[in-house]
């Protein structure tokens, strides 16, 4: 008898991370995980999933852009016996509702995400307003209210966007690899500082934003590759989760399959 396992893949703008477990929940068990740079994922049906059960189920979230979609389907169909199937924002699902002015446009990695993060704020106690920050290429700052409305998020460049533009606008400066400091003495150390303090200024002007909204002060969590580094510089109490976008993806499969 076939065993039932579900695939979970998350393409960013670097890196194809994937997660296969025992079943399609969120409390199912880590079979096994794993991440692979976009310019290799050719390699994962020969190395990493190689010896892996095929999954009985498969749902991914990408924001890298359909050419690179198409070529980790084409891994997935090489490797498993199942269909590939790839998340897009609706008008609400598992729990939350989406208040983007079109639903389908909203980033499949902020609707996940913020599904995640109320599954987790749920297990948590009782149901309360969120701040769902993800800290990427990009850095997006939800905010969803105690009933699970996504009100309205910001998007700004993260560390090496900033410091990008810098270096190409600015005569003389390179990009650093400096340390955060309230009173920065040097080029670098002043680059890194502006770049965490910008990202956490945003960050807090949204927790305040919705805390007056809804009257009480949220939930934060923070997620992405560079979220530990910026934890260190926010205000206020942040739950640092590292696999935010796996876990709506569960959440998300568990809704899907069963009303299905």
């Amino acid at each position: 008898m076939r065993r039932m396992t579900f695939l979970a893949i998350d393409i960013g703008n670097t890196r194809l991370k994937w997660a296969l477990y025992e079943a399609a929940r969120p409390d199912a068990g880590l079979i096994a995980s794993g991440a692979e740079f976009l310019d290799h994922i050719e390699r994962l049906p020969e190395e990493a999933w190689r010896d892996l059960p095929s999954p009985t189920s498969m749902l991914g979230c990408v924001v890298a852009g359909d050419a690179v979609r198409r070529r980790a389907e084409e891994q997935v169909v090489e490797r498993f016996d199942c269909t590939p199937r790839w998340v897009v924002a609706s008008a609400a699902e598992a729990g939350v509702t989406n208040g983007y002015d079109h639903p389908t446009r909203l980033g499949p990695d902020r609707w996940v995400a913020m599904i995640g993060a109320r599954h987790r704020m749920l297990a948590q106690g009782p149901a309360r307003p969120m701040v769902v920050v993800m800290i990427g290429t990009a850095v997006t700052v939800e905010a969803v209210d105690a009933d699970g409305r996504f009100l309205g998020g910001l998007i700004l460049p993260g560390h090496g966007i900033m410091l990008r533009a810098l270096e190409s606008g600015t005569a003389g400066l390179h990009v650093p690899t400096g340390e955060v400091r309230a009173f920065p003495t040097n080029t670098s150390d002043a680059l890194t500082s502006g770049g965490t303090f910008a990202i956490a200024g945003a960050v807090d002007r949204m927790v305040q934003h919705l805390s007056a909204h809804c009257g009480q002060p949220p939930a934060c969590f923070m997620t992405g590759g560079a979220g530990w580094k910026m934890l260190p510089s926010m205000n206020g109490s942040f739950e640092l989760v590292e696999g935010l976008i796996m876990d709506g993806l569960l959440v998300m499969a568990e809704a899907r399959e069963g009303s299905g």
